[in-house]
């Protein structure tokens, strides 16, 4: 069997090594452009582009896979299916139809839940305990089609988005291998249509996102700060108690305490062991929120590295009193 597979971010990586190493033929890589990044803007191939070179295989950078050039390319390709996974841009019919068995999409939710660009940082942002990734039939509706096949696994307690990000992609890898096998023999799978009554927006984050609130629940506070890295990162000030030292942090990985769910416990507890309120370090140095409190694992200074609480915390001799403020 030939495939296309269709492709930019490193969310396709896994997949893209499990199909090479099986005995399905990979007639074309199509990906975007090489854009300039970094300081030096210099032009940069994609993650895909990258790893398909490194394999062998044949790539193509397509400023729009539409065109009528690159339908007639994928139509000379003689291939069956489509895989499309993190490409970042829209696959209109023209170019599907040239395809026998159509594309098909890897997605990072259980569809139909988190339909758009960022379905697994809505899961963590949402405080969700599962979640998954789903292969479905592209169809023109965002993430509407109907699903070929799903595997399911458990959000960790402290797993940033970032961290599910990865997770994700390799459990989509045998997942996709599974769904090809589907398209070695006519009749090509239907698959299961989704229930749109169920579905709920992924829409795409924005800067203005990462901007830190502590008058929430422990528990949505370590959610937003879990579920905002790695981009854009959840920001706030840290300041000492005696107001000598301020500098703008970003929260990277936080776990709410065991008995938070004892919100007005908790409030007591912050307040006998010297805390305060919201975004105040206890005794424990754990921060106070308007209804329970949460420990800070990882954190990363405006100017410096990513770093353990415990490093940020013998650095800086943070004490009992000392504060996280949200960013105006």
């Amino acid at each position: 069997m030939r495939i296309l597979f269709i492709a930019s971010g490193d969310f396709a990586i896994p997949t893209l090594t499990a199909i090479a190493e099986s005995d399905i033929e990979i007639a074309c890589v199509f990906t975007q452009p090489d854009r300039s990044a970094g300081r030096g803007r210099q032009l940069r191939p994609t993650p895909v582009k990258a790893e398909a070179l490194k394999l062998g295989l044949s790539v193509v950078e397509a400023e729009d896979i539409n065109s009528a050039k690159w339908v007639e390319y994928a139509r000379a390709c003689d291939a069956t299916v489509g895989v499309v996974i993190a490409f970042g841009q829209k696959i209109k019919p023209e170019f599907r139809n040239v395809l026998p068995g159509g594309c098909v999409n890897l997605h990072a939710s259980l569809l139909p839940k988190y339909r758009g660009a960022a379905p697994f940082q809505r899961a963590v942002l949402d405080g969700v305990d599962r979640t998954g990734a789903t292969v479905f039939k592209l169809v023109d509706r965002m993430d509407a089609g109907a699903i070929l096949g799903m595997v399911e696994t458990v959000i960790g307690p402290s797993e940033t988005a970032a961290d599910l990000h990865d997770r994700l992609a390799v459990l989509g890898a045998p997942l996709s291998l599974e769904v090809l096998e589907q398209f070695r023999s006519m009749p090509y799978p239907d698959g299961v249509e989704q229930d749109d009554s169920l579905a709920t927006p992924a829409p795409k984050l924005k800067k203005d996102d990462g901007k830190l609130r502590f008058d929430m629940s422990a528990r949505e506070v370590v959610s937003r700060i879990n579920g905002l890295w790695s981009w854009p990162g959840a920001k706030c000030r840290f300041l000492s108690g005696d107001g000598g030292r301020s500098e703008e942090v970003t929260l990277v990985r936080a776990v709410c305490v065991e008995d938070c769910a004892d919100c007005s416990q908790e409030r007591d507890s912050v307040g006998q062991d010297g805390g305060g309120g919201p975004g105040v370090l206890d005794a424990g140095l754990r921060v106070g929120t308007s209804a329970g409190v949460f420990e800070v694992l990882e954190i990363k200074p405006s100017s410096g590295k990513r770093m353990a609480w415990s490093a940020f915390v013998n650095g800086r001799h943070v004490r009992v009193g000392d504060r996280f403020e949200s960013v105006d």
